[in-house]
């Protein structure tokens, strides 16, 4: 087998030891353990933002991509001491998350065999307020052609009810739909935004679309999901890695970017070195926080 280039730093320059580094994560590929760290250390500059202060759940494949893989919200015993935790009082009980934004607590989490990472819209110091609004677009037919002419007929509708808009590859087959958001946004009411603009965005093109959660009623239709907004839900990262072959990277786009003709894989911790040294199509994020208000008041009209 041959291995693809990948991002690579020495074991020694990481701050914190990885526990069988050699460990095949990606056996197709080659990729191992200390593979997908060293992929985290190269873009954590990248990724941080998005992450800083915000709730994790974590998915872990401790055998890596062929292995069994379960999600965790609690945080486990025997994480690096220091490792930022925050205890959130749900419905039934009291969980302990995994706080991000800490280079050592990014490889902590790949040491714990976490391959993607699982972002709340909420931070530590607020929970219940989103820091954005995100929409994930399923393709019912596994086609990314499909999910991106979903995607443009949903920036086609954000942009009439003035909401500035930003893509990212979901780093499987779908598209992801984030507006950064104002502070002071409650998660139930971002909620209730999402699902009144996904209705819509799907009455202008109901053979293409749906809200159906259903699987079997969306009949090939490109599934939009408005529910990654509720309080405790999670979206995957900018910049994370996805348990699918090559190791594809979710990654952001701009718009002109989105076409039906892209392959999600070809950005992937192999090559994405490259892409890293191309301009940030999501450089002005954080300096586009939106209010709802006015969308939502031309939304009603529409």
């Amino acid at each position: 087998m041959t291995k693809a280039a990948t991002v690579k730093t020495p074991a020694q320059k990481l701050p914190l030891e990885i526990s069988h580094p050699d460990k095949v994560f990606w056996p197709d590929e080659g990729y191992t353990k200390l593979d997908l760290a060293n992929f985290y250390l190269a873009v954590f500059s990248k990724l941080a933002p998005y992450v800083r202060g915000h709730l994790l759940t974590m998915e872990r494949c401790p055998d890596g991509m062929n292995g069994q893989c379960f999600y965790q919200k609690q945080a486990p015993k025997g994480l690096p001491a220091g490792t930022p935790t925050k205890k959130i009082k749900g419905s039934t009980r009291v969980t302990e998350y995994i706080v991000g934004g800490e280079l050592k607590t990014q490889l902590a989490l790949v040491n714990l065999g976490c391959i993607a990472i699982h972002s709340m819209p909420g931070r530590e110091n607020a929970p219940h307020e989103s820091d954005w609004l995100c929409f994930d677009l399923d393709p019912e037919s596994g086609n990314f052609s499909d999910a991106a002419r979903a995607g443009l007929f949903a920036k086609e509708l954000l942009d009439e009810i003035g909401l500035k808009s930003f893509a990212k590859t979901s780093g499987s087959r779908g598209l992801h739909i984030f507006v950064p958001l104002k502070a002071g946004h409650d998660a139930d009411d971002v909620l209730k935004f999402a699902h009144a603009t996904a209705n819509a965005v799907v009455k202008r093109h109901p053979k293409e679309l749906t809200t159906e959660h259903s699987i079997a009623a969306r009949k090939g239709r490109v599934y939009v999901d408005p529910f990654r907004n509720g309080f405790a839900q999670t979206v995957v990262a900018p910049y994370s890695v996805r348990r699918k072959p090559r190791a594809p990277v979710s990654t952001p786009l701009d718009w002109a970017e989105v076409k039906e003709s892209l392959d999600p894989a070809t950005f992937n911790i192999g090559n994405f070195a490259a892409r890293m040294k191309a301009v940030d199509p999501w450089v002005s994020f954080f300096k586009s926080r939106q209010s709802l208000a006015g969308a939502a008041k031309k939304l009603a009209t529409i």
